[in-house]
């Protein structure tokens, strides 16, 4: 979830990619933070697979889903909740990405979309009426559709394949597209639009995507400091590794450099 404005306040991204009716086959086993990963023994990865009616490409494929959502929040400069990876078979998700205020917004009966248009629909501006006064309500929809449809740009950057269709996701987004478009034409080219952003916004940070990713298929579940503990642990040993390499190719001028002045000082001695 990206913060706890009004246009966004409890709403989350679900991966709704379903690997079938066993994904709620003993799902308490799902429930602790570290609750297996690629990295454990196979026999206990494929035990909590089989207990979640996944392959491991379908848990790969919500993983990268998730964390596309994560990272595209925190590009845009929004807060992130928290993530998992863990199905929840009573609310029907997969997966889920939320933002900070998400326990309490549906706590109090606003956690979808829906109830957000809802709230909002009956302010927005009419044909001919100035609509300056809710710019922020603008910009907040186009800022929270980029984030909705991120998951799949995420499956598009990792994943062979298309995805499947991302439906809670689009459905939000549909939701919120509704507050500023008027027809089925205008919602559907603007998501368009969103979908390139969404892959632009990520595409520099694939090394991220794919660090968390893996860590979240590992842990299942991450709070909003732990992904911020990650983005940031990837983020400062790239500027290491490129300052490096910088370091490497200065000394190696250097070294070309020196060579050169040596072979002048030769030519004029001689």
């Amino acid at each position: 979830m990206s913060n706890g404005r009004a246009v966004e306040d409890g709403t989350a991204e679900h991966a709704t990619c379903s690997p079938g009716p066993a994904a709620a086959a003993d799902a308490e086993l799902v429930v602790p933070a570290s609750g297996g990963g690629p990295d454990e023994p196979p026999d206990e990865y494929d035990h909590l697979l089989a207990a979640l009616g996944r392959t491991e490409e379908q848990d790969q494929r919500i993983s990268v889903h998730e964390a596309g959502h994560a990272i595209c929040a925190r590009v845009l400069g929004h807060g992130v909740g928290g993530v998992t990876i863990n199905p929840d078979p009573i609310r029907g998700y997969e997966g889920l990405c939320w933002d900070v205020g998400h326990a309490e917004a549906y706590s109090e009966g606003r956690g979808d979309a829906s109830d957000v248009r809802a709230v909002i629909s009956p302010m927005m501006p009419k044909a001919g009426e100035d609509r300056r006064p809710v710019a922020d309500v603008f910009g907040n929809v186009y800022a929270k559709c980029i984030e909705f449809v991120a998951g799949r740009a995420a499956e598009r950057l990792l994943m062979e394949g298309e995805p499947c269709e991302p439906i809670d996701d689009l459905r939000q987004a549909r939701e919120l597209t509704l507050l500023i478009c008027s027809s089925d034409e205008a919602i559907e080219t603007f998501l368009a639009h969103c979908d390139i952003v969404a892959r632009d916004l990520l595409a520099p940070h694939g090394d991220v995507l794919i660090v968390l990713s893996t860590v979240l298929r590992i842990k299942r579940t991450l709070d909003g400091s732990e992904i911020d503990e990650i983005i940031s642990d990837v983020v400062t040993r790239k500027a290491m590794a490129i300052e490096r390499r910088r370091r490497a190719e200065w000394r190696k001028s250097e070294l070309v450099a020196e060579r050169f002045r040596a072979a002048c000082d030769h030519a004029s001695g001689s």
